[in-house]
């Protein structure tokens, strides 16, 4: 029995072993905006949020001057300065809820593509009480413990936004949503923890709302791990291991022209016929962004081997949709 339990842990501490062994490589790629014609609406106005406390729409215009693509800045914003002119010119009551019509009227005369307006809901905040179990050594030796009991707090935060873009040229509404906010915070008597008070709470979720709402309107970088495949599938002799491993290094070290290079010899070395070379190659297309080619190598891969690869299969699906939204991306981007 006891060997039953060793062999078993073994096993356990072989496969964790060998399953953190994958090496893996980082993949910066561009996603397009989640709401596609607000994205291509660039030439914006915030209008003044109706019960706008916690400044959520100051929020919003200085995240949509800050937002950029590539060291470019996306949006362009047009002065709430003008804005707030033409209403008193115009006579329009100006309020969150400003209405489309208005909207337009306002748009077309300071020259905005889309107006951004909302309104906030009120703060609301809960502090529950609460205690929890410590110990604390019971004699000098410390050979017992004694439990005791600490007093804490916590507080829940709720802040939440409903908000409009509205488009200048077609008299109509692009995107409305409620954007909520909601976090907690614990105190207990004996931490450093804080408990922020309930107006810097209320900053703190209108920022959160802020950036909910621009992430949707805007293009974004995400990071990807992608796995290599480090393990030869055919018959390698001593020079084309070290091509593999030495090619596999140069990539984790962002040395990917150099990794090209040794992976482009290992597919000749190997007639072509390894599939382990034209993966890794299509992973080094891939980090360089040109999925084109990556896509390639990919199929080259999967029409050598024979048996199922899993790494094959998940870039299969993964290098189409890269190519899919990297599309929509640059027609967002207007490239």
């Amino acid at each position: 029995m006891k060997q039953m339990v060793l062999w078993m842990i073994f096993a356990f501490l072989s496969a964790l072993f060998l399953s953190g062994c994958t090496q893996r490589v980082t993949i910066r790629a561009l996603q397009p905006a989640e709401i596609d014609r607000a994205a291509m609406t660039k030439k914006v106005s915030v209008a003044y949020f109706e019960n706008d406390e916690f400044s959520v729409s100051n929020k919003i215009e200085t995240k949509l001057y800050e937002t950029t693509i590539d060291d470019k800045s996306y949006f362009t914003v047009v002065s709430r300065k003008d804005f707030n002119e033409i209403i008193t010119e115009q006579k329009l009551q100006s309020s969150g809820l400003i209405e489309v019509e208005k909207a337009v009227e306002v748009g077309n005369l300071i020259g905005a593509q889309a107006i951004v307006a909302g309104s906030v809901s009120n703060l609301s905040s809960r502090d529950s009480y609460y205690y929890e179990k410590r110990l604390r050594c019971a004699d000098k030796k410390c050979e017992k413990m004694r439990e005791y009991l600490v007093g804490c707090t916590k507080r829940d935060v709720h802040l939440s936004a409903e908000v409009r873009m509205i488009d200048i040229a077609q008299g109509d509404v692009i995107y409305a949503a409620s954007v909520p906010a909601s976090t907690a915070w614990t105190h207990c008597d004996d931490d450093t923890r804080f408990i922020p008070t309930v107006d810097a709470a209320g900053h703190m979720l209108a920022d959160r709302i802020a950036e909910s709402f621009i992430f949707k309107l805007t293009p974004h970088y995400v990071n990807m791990r992608v796995d290599l495949i480090d393990d030869p599938d055919t018959k390698y002799d001593d020079r084309q291991k070290k091509l593999l491993k030495f090619a596999l290094e140069y990539i984790e070290q962002n040395r990917l022209d150099k990794a090209e290079e040794l992976l482009t010899e290992l597919v000749d070395a190997t007639q072509q016929k390894s599939y382990v070379a034209f993966y890794n190659l299509g992973v080094v297309k891939e980090a360089q962004g040109v999925y084109g080619e990556a896509q390639n190598y990919y199929k080259r891969a999967d029409t050598i081997a024979i048996e199922p690869v899993e790494e094959i299969n998940q870039a299969h699906f993964r290098i189409s949709d890269l190519i899919r939204k990297h599309k929509k991306a640059m027609e967002q981007l207007g490239q």
